[in-house]
């Protein structure tokens, strides 16, 4: 392999004199202790310039013509696109997904090919592995098993993906019967330094557990394949076609799993210890048990998923985001929230969702379902298998392998297929003097060329190869067409009828200016696919564009999150950080107001006074004054001229509104291909993530913050590795990884 793309320190300088990142009020401390990576030789972690640099070289990089003996041509084009890269991203005109901000150009990066992606899809149906990183001794490659995509989403959600399975009738009606219950004893060695805490969770001594040879004993290695492996025996040991010695007793011996607190080299972050593992385990060999001579349902299938999820975000520095999806006509599963002691125990693990097609009419259980709790969603996979943008019309099959979407709802998956996200800030980068085409262009050629990271299961290898999928996706959209425009993009309704229905409806009317500027955007999205698809050799890319919920990046940049509506025109917006981040008193000294978190110990909550880009404009709106109608149009005017995959949304309502949840979930169904919805909550709760104030208020606050954080931050010099923000994730939702 040829040497590659990297870039020069002087032209780093001169981008660093010439360009201002465009900091939210959030931005720098957000960005410093989410995806600023740690760099022992210089006892620090990164700096912007720093992480923008590893980043785009990470990605130039995975361009496969470098692989073999490249042109000087070739480098010198690759150099000056990565430059331009790096010259949009340092001005956080745009950036890639969070994922790739904490990956991107890292060891881990080239070990682990899935790394990169933010968020994945599995069906829950015996699969076969295939030519995969794990694969269990006990199978052929091409042998299907039921633990195989229980290890799938396991091993996704260990390395920091979201994961959105399907637990539809179509797939659990494949599971076989659970042929034997297992005799499961999980054993810890006596004199580990995690004995005592593991006993108290239901491990025991090892000297206390005597093999014989009606057992199967599998001392896991301390790695995330040793995890995932014990849990593939332990789910194939029900199964009599996994299970031919018919063995019911298992030993699982966990003494070699690092203690609490260690050090973990590949994603970053400290261990849990073995116990989250020993609980999850025991757990879901109880879920399996009690259906011993008979069949999983949705619902077990879903519970397992969740334990799992439930294991992966304990003690560490991921967070488990899953999506279930279920068939609309599963009362069991829609309800399965409702038991209050396994919601708290594991069934908070997934956002859960509905499959419907445009010919479903069910919406009133559903719409019900959503005003006491906002669950379930809706994913309509009739129009993403059969739709890209709806404005282009009905295309039969354009995704015909479409049986999911990731736990946002933003990208309609295949099983065993990732989202791959790429994020622009089109009024900042305009702003900073960006032809929007050429940073659309520069977006899609990024994405593109994480397809071709080396996958580690076969299913995401075959299906990525295929429809090397990307997102390009905005946030800011408010904020950009409302500047742009001087108004909002739905102007009005008028009056119609539903063509299959016939019921009263009112229809959005659309600024026309707006139709343009996403449907050249598009376009150039396309375009650029197409041309760089081209030069590769290899598949255009099946869908191109979304909207993402965003969240800590949008944070970097100031703006609001995809589609949604600033939460308030002036906001206190909180965040919390562990008791020992030395950014603390650099926030005090810069006058920003502290207190205990009353949630959670040793934790303090810090105040940041933000005002919304046009917040004085007559035309604004924020989530507190939108209609739940317009919030629906806006939606479906994005899935209508700009998304080919689909648009996440979280649709806030009022109290008074809930009765319109049934007649708008009905009325676009043949438009909006997921949707969510919340009752709006308006900062009720004490110390709310945000609470919008008044103008008044917002100019006190910010008239006492006297410094910059970053600058008496250097000064203090006070770094310290491992430390990240309390409760924060990748998007509005709430539902994605952290990084």
């Amino acid at each position: 392999m040829s040497e590659g793309i990297s870039l020069s320190a002087e032209f780093i300088d001169r981008v660093k004199a010439s360009v201002k990142p465009h900091w939210g009020k959030l931005g720098w401390v957000t960005y410093k202790r989410t995806y600023a990576r740690w760099l022992p030789e210089k006892g620090r972690s990164e700096n912007w310039d720093e992480t923008v640099k590893r980043v785009v070289e990470g990605n130039i990089n995975l361009d496969p013509r470098l692989q073999d003996s490249p042109s000087l041509e070739l480098k010198q084009s690759l150099t000056e696109e990565a430059e331009r890269l790096y010259k949009l991203i340092y001005g956080l005109g745009a950036t890639p997904s969070g994922r790739n901000l904490w990956i991107s150009g890292t060891d881990y990066q080239r070990r682990t090919g899935d790394s990169l992606n933010n968020c994945w899809f599995v069906a829950i149906r015996p699969q076969k592995y295939g030519d995969s990183k794990i694969v269990p001794s006990y199978l052929g490659k091409q042998e299907k098993a039921v633990s195989m995509p229980f290890s799938f989403l396991f091993d996704e959600l260990m390395k920091g993906g979201g994961v959105g399975f399907s637990v539809a009738r179509s797939n659990i009606s494949q599971i076989p019967r659970v042929d034997f219950a297992i005799d499961l004893q999980v054993v810890v060695d006596e004199s580990s330094e995690s004995y005592d805490a593991s006993v108290k969770v239901g491990a025991v001594g090892k000297n206390e557990v005597v093999q014989d040879a009606d057992s199967i004993y599998y001392r896991l290695p301390d790695t995330r394949e040793g995890w995932v492996l014990a849990n593939a025996l332990l789910i194939d040991l029900h199964f009599a076609q996994t299970n031919p010695d018919r063995k019911q007793k298992l030993i699982l011996d966990l003494s070699d799993i690092r203690p609490y607190g260690a050090e973990i080299h590949g994603f970053g972050g400290t261990a849990s210890g073995p116990m989250p593992l020993i609980s999850m385990l025991l757990d879901i060999n109880e879920v399996l048990n009690n259906k011993a001579g008979g069949r999983l349902t949705s619902v077990d299938a879903a519970d397992i998923c969740n334990l799992i999820g439930k294991a992966v975000v304990a003690g560490n520095v991921r967070r488990s985001a899953e999506l279930a999806l279920g068939s609309n006509d599963d009362q069991d599963f829609i309800s399965m929230k409702q038991d209050q002691e396994k919601l708290m125990h594991h069934r908070w693990a997934s956002n859960n969702s509905v499959a419907v097609d445009s010919a479903f009419s069910g919406y009133q259980p559903i719409a019900a379902g959503i005003r006491e709790n906002g669950e379930p969603g809706i994913v309509n996979l009739d129009l993403s298998k059969n739709y890209g943008r709806i404005v282009d019309g009905y295309q039969a099959g354009i995704d015909g392998d479409v049986e999911g979407t990731n736990p946002c709802g933003e990208i309609s998956l295949a099983n065993g297929e990732p989202c791959n996200l790429f994020e622009v800030f089109p009024l900042i980068a305009e702003e900073q003097g960006w032809d929007l085409q050429e940073v659309f262009a520069l977006a899609a050629r990024y994405a593109k060329r994480v397809t071709f990271s080396p996958y580690d299961w076969e299913i995401s290898r075959e299906i990525i190869q295929k429809n090397r999928r990307i997102g390009i996706s905005m946030s800011g959209i408010q904020d950009w067409l409302l500047t742009r425009l001087g108004n909002r993009v739905v102007t009005g309704f008028k009056d119609d009828f539903d063509p299959e229905t016939h019921e009263a409806i009112k229809v959005p009317v659309y600024d026309k200016r707006a139709i343009k500027m996403v449907d050249q955007l598009y376009k150039a999205v396309v375009k650029a696919d197409q041309d760089y698809s081209k030069t590769l050799g290899c598949n255009e890319s099946i869908k191109h564009t979304t909207v993402k919920p965003s969240g800590t990046v949008a944070k970097l940049a100031g703006a609001s999150e995809g589609m949604h509506f600033h939460y308030g025109a002036y906001l206190i917006q909180r965040i919390r950080f562990q008791n020992s981040d030395p950014l603390l008193p650099a926030l005090k000294a810069c006058g920003y107001r502290t207190e205990a978190d009353i949630y959670t110990e040793n934790t303090t909550c810090v105040e940041f006074p933000v005002k919304a880009v046009g917040a004085d404009n007559p035309n604004f709106a924020s989530a507190g004054t939108v209609s739940i109608a317009e919030q629906f149009a806006t939606q479906a005017f994005l899935q209508t001229y700009w998304s080919d995959n689909a648009v996440s949304c979280t649709i806030t309502f009022q109290d008074s509104e809930g009765d319109q949840v049934e007649s708008l979930l009905r009325q676009y169904r043949f438009i909006i291909k997921s949707t969510s919805l919340l009752p709006y909550f308006g900062g009720s709760l004490q110390q709310a993530p945000k609470e919008p104030i008044d103008k008044e208020t917002y100019e006190k606050r910010s008239q006492e913050i006297t410094g910059n954080v970053e600058e008496v931050f250097s000064q203090l010099n006070s770094d310290v590795k491992d430390l990240e923000l309390v409760d924060q994730t990748d998007c509005e939702g709430g539902a994605c990884p952290i990084k």
